[in-house]
């Protein structure tokens, strides 16, 4: 078995989808619209086959709050230290906030942590 994908709500669609496609490299498919149920969605697709499906719909529209039961994080490895700390300082420089520094954790990973465009948190790996 595999994960398949994950989804994900936001409020904008285009602005999240270009931030996981500029900085991650995802390719997109079409938009896929649904008029009768007011719901949009694309699917993103990340080097080795993981996908995420970003989704708006109207009458999902209540922020999450930073930490709270459910979905904490996404994970993407980008292979070495020196891109970690590279793309850290690129999402720096374009003005996203970073949310951890990269570090090494207490689990031996090393890492920093970003948030997307929607505030969710993406750590950045090997």
């Amino acid at each position: 078995m595999k994960i398949e994908h994950i989804a994900l709500w936001v409020n904008e669609l285009e602005k999240t989808k270009a931030f996981y496609m500029k900085y991650f490299h995802a390719s997109c498919n079409d938009l896929y619209t649904n008029e009768m149920k007011g719901f949009s969605s694309y699917f993103l697709t990340f080097s080795g086959a993981a996908r995420l499906e970003i989704m708006k719909m109207h009458q999902v529209d209540k922020k999450a709050e930073p930490f709270q039961l459910g979905w904490a994080h996404m994970a993407i490895s980008v292979g070495s230290k020196e891109d970690v700390d590279e793309l850290t300082e690129r999402l720096r420089e374009d003005g996203y906030t970073i949310f951890g520094e990269p570090r090494i954790t207490g689990d031996g990973y090393y890492e920093s942590v970003v948030l997307d465009p929607e505030g969710n948190h993406v750590e950045i790996t090997l």
